[in-house]
Parts: structure tokens; C-alpha cells; sequence
């Protein structure tokens, strides 16, 4: 099976369909990533074909639970989730923020080499990312636990937005010390192709419904 056909398949098996345009820039991306990834180290995954299942369709496995734009993702490093985002979702605009200077530098290259319009990248702490909207959702797939990732972004997100952290095994640690104000809106476990780890998306609002006594958060585990 060529890659092409994983990418296809693995993304049939999460109810995305990808165009050919589509799925040939996102393995333009992996190629990239590849390239740089013999001089500066942004992922330990070698191998192309499971580069495809978990890097891309790991990806893209938190896609349904993307909702409006712009989407910021945080510690990018190599690029993901915010670039396979970025190249299903055109209309989607991305922000990626990574503090490391080598990791912006191929963030930055692989937006211009690829054509992304629609993705920005800025090297610098989140923390001190001051734009000039807030944002619909922030994502993090390797960034930090769930209270630093919430501390540290908490004045970048929209009213009404949400956090998509993505993990390997359920942290329920993680979810007990979360800062107040939050709450946990659900913990989906993705069935990632190809991936047999487990795999779970974390997503987190601002706690409005505190004041109303409601339980300070939900489980949906799927």
C-alpha cells in the first residue's frame, strides 16, 4: 500500500475525506519534515509509513472537535497538530507558537514551502503572545500537563472557546489539578489508525457553569 492509500484509508477510518490535492500536500509535509529532521531533531519517527498514522492521522483525529476559527496550537514543535489542521481545513486560520528557535524556523518554512495563507508562526513563550484576537480553540499535543497548558494560555482564548489537549492514556492525575475557573467539558478517546497506544483529546472550557452549582466537570469518555 503506497502512502497515499494509508493517508486515504487511515483518514476514511476517522470520517474525513481527503481530497488528492489535499492529501498530496500533507505528505509534501512529512517530506519536509523529514528532510529537516536529519539535521534538527523534531521527531524521533523515521519511518514514512508510520510517520503517516502518527503524525497525520493523530492529527487529524482531533478534527471533528475543532470548531470555529482562528485555532492557535502551542508548543508546535514540528508541526502538529496546527499543519495537517491547517491543510485539511483552508478556511481554518492557524497560529502556531513554539519557543525554540530551529523548531520556528522549520515552522516557518514549511508555511511558505507549502503554500499555507492561512498559518502564522511565532517564535516566542506563549505567555508573551499578545495577538490581536483572542482564539476559538488551542490546541497542544506534547506541550505540557493540563494546568500549565491552561495557565499559560488562558488569556488567549475566546469567550466561549475551549482547549483541545491531546494525550496518550486518560490523565485523570492532570484533570484533579486543574485551576479553578475551568472545567473539563469531556475526555474522548480517539481510535487513531495505525496508533495502538491509547490516544484521548481533553476538552476543557471556562467553568460559567460553577455559578449555576453544577458539577464542576463532566466525563464522556467514547
Amino acid at each position: 500500500m503506497s502512502l497515499s492509500e494509508q493517508l486515504a484509508e487511515g483518514a476514511a477510518c476517522l470520517g474525513i475525506e481527503l481530497a488528492l490535492p489535499a492529501r498530496q500536500k500533507l505528505l509534501d509535509y512529512l517530506k519536509l519534515l523529514e528532510k529537516w529532521n536529519r539535521v534538527y531533531r523534531l521527531t524521533a519517527i523515521a519511518d514514512s509509513a508510520q510517520a503517516v498514522s502518527h503524525h497525520l492521522l493523530d492529527s487529524l483525529a482531533v478534527l471533528p472537535f475543532v470548531g470555529g476559527t482562528p485555532l492557535l496550537d502551542v508548543g508546535s514543535g514540528g508541526g502538529m497538530p496546527g499543519i495537517p489542521l491547517a491543510i485539511v481545513r483552508p478556511e481554518l486560520q492557524v497560529v502556531l507558537v513554539d519557543s525554540n528557535s530551529k523548531k520556528a524556523a522549520f515552522l516557518q518554512q514549511a508555511a511558505i514551502e507549502l503554500a499555507l495563507g492561512n498559518l502564522a508562526v511565532h517564535c516566542r513563550r506563549v505567555e508573551a503572545l499578545q495577538p490581536s484576537v483572542r482564539f476559538a480553540a488551542i490546541t497542544a499535543r506534547a506541550f505540557a500537563d493540563l494546568g500549565t497548558l491552561v495557565s499559560s494560555s488562558r488569556h488567549l482564548l475566546r469567550t466561549g472557546g475551549r482547549w483541545l489537549a491531546m494525550k496518550g492514556q486518560r490523565p485523570d492525575d492532570e484533570i484533579a489539578q486543574l485551576p479553578a475557573g475551568v472545567r473539563v467539558a469531556g475526555v474522548h478517546r480517539l481510535a487513531v489508525p495505525g496508533v495502538g497506544a491509547e490516544r484521548h483529546v481533553v476538552v476543557i472550557e471556562s467553568d460559567t457553569a460553577a455559578c449555576r452549582g453544577e458539577s464542576s466537570w463532566q466525563q464522556s469518555s467514547q
